[in-house]
């Protein structure tokens, strides 16, 4: 087997990998020779079927087997001899198209290398981190919410008038067409006025019944309605009000600090204010993460592979676009422009991409099994009842959980970057907190 080199220009690389005929033939006789003594053939005992037969029957097929094989062992040493790491999948290519057993087996391998990386140097690498504290009047008003979620209704005085934000009990009955039709009814159903949670058009017309009421709510179903027999359709549904009920918020006390597992009030309020702390703490996170790369962006530089460019300022143009478009949920569109600020974006990610990734593999930061674990437990708390098909399709699909397991790392190998660097502490608002994170969402 010969390798030579074809191409060397920047970070692309060609080799011509030419496999000699009797190589190949050597390697489908060691195959035979391994599984001569468990293959049967009508006519001769197990094991005892002649080479030259077995090579007939089965060396065509062999063969293929072998010329992969060499070629992937081929690739495999020179990627060790060399040291290079291929950015992408390297293309590989049969040259003699014309190929016939006996002949040799010539092939093209080319890719783009990874860069050689500069080390890194966190000296003076000075990062500032907000720290903000619950305030009182955020923990009150926090508490007011608790209060409000947890609020229960109480019949209003006789006769009184249903406003939005009240709770009508209803007994009401769908017609279309003056035929009642399937899930139309209910009886003693508790509505909330304001709530939304009927179709368009169906509560605003409660608004101002009375217990005793008989109403007739005339709507129609949205085109898009999930009912085909239904969407588009005008409806009527009689309505009998039952009663007519006002929030009443639960006070803010002891009693409402059980409702939501703590012991008391000032367990509850000390509950609030760690939540709050702990959404401060990974805001704050985020700004000075981003202060990180933005200091590691200017002091590295190295040649960046073009395929990695190109694939992801594709990425970021057809992310962009459906930014732009969100009432398109699939991708039967056109092929979206790159542009130059797509480009330039997209190299400063794969630069920071790739410096990230060798900072860790020098550091040798893992991903725990644990740590992916609990990143696909909380991926699939998203898809409620069906979190155990979720579990199953990543542990089936490697893409999947490489796709979970990137930004785990990167987290970890930024954290190992925080102590290096020269941290100021810096105390500050939430307001602050919130403008310095508008700002980032703004770049």
């Amino acid at each position: 087997m010969q390798v030579s080199e074809t191409l060397n220009e920047g970070l692309k690389r060609g080799y011509q990998i030419t496999v000699a005929a009797s190589d190949l033939d050597a390697k489908v006789n060691e195959k035979l020779v391994e599984a001569q003594p468990e293959i049967e053939m009508k006519g001769f005992r197990k094991g005892k079927v002649p080479m030259a037969l077995l090579k007939k029957q089965f060396g065509p097929r062999l063969l293929g087997e072998a010329m992969q094989e060499t070629i992937d062992d081929a690739m495999a040493r020179h990627f060790e001899a060399t040291g290079d790491r291929p950015a992408m999948q390297p293309e590989v290519k049969m040259t003699n198209q014309d190929w016939k057993e006996g002949d040799d087996v010539v092939v093209d391998m080319t890719y783009e290398a990874l860069p050689e990386i500069p080390e890194l140097d966190m000296k003076g690498v000075v990062l500032e981190r907000l720290v903000v504290k619950a305030a009182d009047s955020d923990i009150d008003e926090a508490l007011q919410s608790l209060a409000k979620s947890s609020q229960t209704f109480a019949d209003r005085d006789a006769g009184a008038a249903a406003e939005n934000g009240d709770q009508v009990v209803i007994d009401f009955l769908g017609k279309i067409d003056g035929e009642a039709f399937d899930g139309g009814a209910a009886d003693d159903y508790p509505l909330i006025l304001g709530s939304n949670s009927f179709i368009p058009g169906f509560e605003e017309q409660l608004v101002g019944v009375k217990a005793g009421d008989a109403v007739d709510v005339k709507v129609a179903f949205p085109a898009d309605y999930g009912a085909e027999n239904l969407a588009g359709k005008d409806a009527v549904f009689e309505c009998k009000i039952k009663a007519v009920k006002a929030p009443q918020a639960a006070e803010i006390n002891d009693e409402l600090a059980k409702q939501y597992g703590a012991d008391d009030l000032a367990a509850l309020k000390a509950q609030v204010a760690e939540r709050m702390e702990g959404e401060y703490t990974g805001a704050a996170r985020q700004i000075m993460k981003r202060a990180l790369l933005d200091a590691l962006d200017t002091r590295v530089s190295f040649d960046l592979p073009p395929s990695l460019v190109e694939a992801e300022a594709k990425q970021i143009a057809h992310q962009l676009w459906h930014e732009e478009h969100p009432e398109v949920h699939d991708h039967n569109h056109g092929e979206t422009e790159v542009t130059d600020e797509h480009t330039k974006l997209a190299e400063r990610r794969v630069r920071l991409g790739l410096l990230l990734a060798e900072l860790g593999r020098k550091a040798e930061i893992e991903v725990t099994d644990a740590e992916l674990t609990q990143a696909l437990m909380n991926q699939a708390r998203q898809y409620p009842g069906q979190e155990r098909q979720f579990f199953e399709f990543v542990q089936q699909n490697p893409q999947m959980q490489q796709q979970l397991r990137a930004p785990l790392f990167e987290d970890k190998v930024v954290d190992y970057l925080f102590e290096l660097a020269e941290i100021a502490d810096k105390n500050a608002s939430k307001d602050d907190l919130q403008t310095a994170i508008d700002a980032l969402n703004e770049d």
